[in-house]
């Protein structure tokens, strides 16, 4: 597989192709969105007061509330920080469709990193961007930041960068790739729905999970309402999305949770029009018989087996996603 990036006046055009030149799966074409932004971004990122202490230990400052997924995108085997604040006085709300509405002034973030060596953590890590949400006049913005060398702040970074990680994994194996951090315009593309920007991992179903906060296990949703970050509603009511990597869970919540997080936000009807016009909808409350698994599990193994899919955001395959993937496709 060839992965090629064409810059043209006016538009950006990421091209993916194979040796299969008759398959029109392996080619997309992605335009400048140039959705509209409702603020400016400060320069670096030290502004918005993020962290306290020193930056590199990600400790979270008091206006910031961490937050943890079921199940997580995956980005060539970053560790990921996630936080929330939302502005005094404001909560977020639930919606009658179930969904989450941020208050104007919500900031989301999200900040990639490596340990040296994940057998032993105190060996440090390697800060690597910090992606940032910004809600303002009921409009999300976007934009990436990039750590520097010493890892005492991060710069904004709307045109993206490649960068070299290298790290040792749990199993002792040394891994490295070629990170590449996403332009502005790489970010809208996974980031909307309904041709508007809106975040993707933190939903009601995916923060609905037990969680540690200051030694206590507590579902994060009840948590989150006893910050009065959250409007009070019953929790009981609310769905709850598996983690793919619970062992002790069925293999089709598993994969329909891998496709949910993984894929679910460019192949939906309210995506943008070339993946949403693949028959395909893999978000995780969708019935089975309506997501197109079934008829388009071929397709769908050949994608990610061959690396065609997912076209952007990973540089190197989930092998273990993967195998999980392959597994509930040869179940159905």
């Amino acid at each position: 597989m060839i992965k090629k990036v064409v810059f043209a006046i006016g538009c950006v055009f990421i091209v993916i192709a194979s040796c299969r030149k008759n398959d029109d799966d392996f080619e997309v074409q992605i335009p400048d969105f140039n959705f509209p932004q409702t603020i400016s971004f400060e320069s670096s990122l030290s502004a918005y007061n993020i962290f306290e202490g020193i930056p590199s230990n990600l400790i979270p400052s008091e206006d910031f509330e961490l937050l943890e997924l079921s199940s997580a995108l995956f980005t060539d085997y970053a560790h990921k920080q996630r936080l929330v604040k939302v502005p005094e006085g404001t909560s977020i709300t639930k919606l009658s469709d179930g969904s989450l509405d941020f208050p104007d002034g919500t900031i989301l973030t999200k900040t990639f990193f490596y340990f040296n060596d994940e057998r032993d953590t105190s060996l440090g890590k390697r800060i690597i961007e910090t992606r940032l949400e910004i809600k303002e006049s009921g409009t999300w913005n976007i934009a990436t930041y990039l750590w520097n060398e010493s890892q005492t702040d991060a710069t904004l970074k709307l045109e993206g960068q490649d960068t070299p990680v290298s790290w040792i994994n749990s199993q002792g194996n040394n891994l490295s790739t070629l990170y590449h951090v996403p332009t502005q315009n790489e970010c809208m593309t996974c980031h909307q729905s309904s041709s508007k920007m809106s975040p993707i991992g933190p939903t009601l179903l995916n923060l609905n999970k037990t969680v540690n906060r200051n030694g206590v296990e507590i579902n994060q949703l009840a948590h989150l309402q006893s910050l009065g970050l959250l409007e009070q509603f019953s929790v009981a009511d609310i769905p709850q999305m598996v983690d793919y990597n619970d062992l002790n869970t069925s293999i089709s919540e598993r994969g329909r949770a891998y496709l949910a997080i993984n894929c679910a936000h460019c192949h939906n009807p309210s995506a943008w029009n070339t993946p949403a016009e693949k028959d395909f909808d893999f978000r995780y409350q969708i019935p089975f018989n309506q997501t197109g698994i079934q008829n388009g599990k071929d397709k769908i193994s050949r994608n990610v087996i061959n690396q065609e899919m997912p076209f952007i955001g990973t540089t190197m395959m989930d092998e273990e996603g993967v195998a999980l993937l392959i597994e509930y496709l040869n179940s159905l």
